[in-house]
């Protein structure tokens, strides 16, 4: 359920900006990208991980040792089968009004939606597209760091 363009209040590209707006901006549409961003990827990461599960899933099925029986490697597989069931679950929650029948979206993950492609449209009217880019991959790199990081599912 995207707003169509059509019922956009037309804003006209304010006059040039001084430098210290320009940061003052800047810094502020990166905040709302970062916030935002984090937000929707807390609910749409869940799909992308799925689809990786799904095929992991069918990876670990079709080895030998799998197919062998009630093994400690069997059980291992079982469980993130589980594992990955339960999470797709979740997130159809987060999402879909309706898990079941996925047709309505929430209320909170339309707007969610709305507001970024909203700052994505200011940072290129305040900005330009070039910085959309740059932030784009500031942000990237800055959650890759964070994985790369992360010690809560290191042993």
């Amino acid at each position: 359920m995207k707003p169509s363009v059509a019922n956009r209040t037309f804003v006209p590209r304010p006059k040039p900006l001084t430098q210290k707006e320009e940061y003052l901006i800047r810094r502020y549409l990166v905040w709302c990208y970062k916030t935002t961003k984090e937000e929707l990827d807390r609910i749409e990461r869940y799909f992308t991980q799925a689809m990786v599960d799904d095929f992991l899933l069918k990876q670990l099925k079709d080895m030998p040792e799998y197919a062998s029986g009630a093994t400690c490697f069997g059980r291992a597989v079982d469980d993130f089968a589980h594992y990955a069931c339960e999470k797709k679950a979740r997130a159809l929650e987060k999402k879909f009004l309706d898990p079941s029948l996925q047709t309505a979206l929430r209320p909170e993950y339309v707007y969610l939606k709305a507001r970024f492609e909203a700052i994505e449209e200011a940072i290129r009217r305040f900005l330009g597209r070039k910085e959309l880019q740059k932030i784009t991959l500031l942000y990237e790199g800055e959650i890759t760091e964070r994985i790369l990081k992360a010690r809560e599912h290191a042993s």
